[in-house]
């Protein structure tokens, strides 16, 4: 039975089909009755690194009212809104396939329209593919970069020289930093306050710390202190923004794969897909309702 209370909060884990997987989101959707405090409030008391609401548009706004698949729907960690959530659009996405059917959907959310769509796999279980707003990559400042390394008390001599630091942006911004071992992205142990203002004063959702097992295959971590979240356990928003940060490197294969969660014991396996002639990038993965 899927968990939800009083205030009509649904909870699913994304990236994963097992509820101890992925990363846990809140859903909301009929969020037509609640302001912005309201959600801040809600968002605050489930604690997930992200709940999503959902309004439903109406002819009048120019959305599609029969049909209920053309929806806004908005972000709140437990400290503020965020433009962006990967994890909890796919969350969403498969929470209202449920009950009105696999399909396109169509999220109006605060940077931009995101394309959902939703199909059940060989086994049955539903899998939410979402396609990125346009993406954008710029290298940051080399004093960012000095101050995030130490905040993450890491040494510049422990990154990978061949995925240089970039600010990369499909909906949310992430620094990503690539570490030149497992063991170094294993260590996580970070100024959480430090971090947390650098991130704030250079608009950072996360960031995307990450270690190359192939040239198909990344781990990934990403620390959210901007959340009031130590650590984010499955990111579709960085996955998106690591596929366009990956193409600005040259060739890049179609399909990658980024496994996150290993290290907080919430495995969870993100599929991002870069389609030659288009520029926007998809993430995909399995969801599944968290039981009470």
């Amino acid at each position: 039975m899927t968990s939800s209370d009083s205030t009509g909060v649904l909870r699913y884990t994304a990236f994963s089909s097992d509820p101890a997987g992925g990363n846990p989101a809140g859903v909301v959707l009929d969020a037509s009755g609640l302001d912005d405090a309201g959600m801040l409030a809600i968002a605050a008391e489930v604690g997930y690194s992200e709940t999503a609401f959902v309004t439903a548009r109406s002819a009048a706004d120019g959305g599609a009212a029969t049909d209920g698949r053309t929806l806004d729907v908005r972000y709140f960690s437990p400290k503020a809104e965020v433009p962006f959530c990967g994890h909890a659009t796919v969350a969403t996405a498969v929470a209202l396939a449920e009950r009105i059917g696999a399909g396109d959907l169509l999220f109006r959310t605060p940077a931009g329209e995101v394309p959902v769509r939703v199909a059940a796999g060989p086994d049955g279980a539903l899998r939410a593919t979402l396609t990125s707003v346009e993406p954008s990559v710029a290298e940051p400042n080399g004093a960012v970069v000095a101050e995030a390394l130490a905040a993450l008390r890491w040494d510049a001599a422990e990154l990978d020289p061949a995925l240089p630091p970039r600010i990369a942006y499909a909906g949310a911004r992430h620094l990503v930093l690539a570490a030149a071992t497992r063991a170094r992205l294993a260590a996580l142990d970070y100024d959480f306050d430090r971090l947390a203002a650098l991130m704030t004063s250079q608009d950072l959702t996360t960031l995307q710390l990450v270690w190359r097992e192939s040239a198909t295959v990344y781990h990934v971590r990403d620390p959210f202190p901007v959340g009031g979240v130590v650590e984010d356990p499955a990111t579709g928003a960085a996955a998106l923004a690591f596929g366009a940060y990956l193409r600005t490197l040259g060739p890049v294969p179609e399909v990658l794969t980024l496994r996150q969660g290993d290290d907080l014991g919430r495995p969870g396996v993100l599929t991002v897909e870069l389609r030659t002639g288009d520029s926007r990038v998809r993430v995909s993965g399995e969801a599944a309702p968290i039981p009470e």
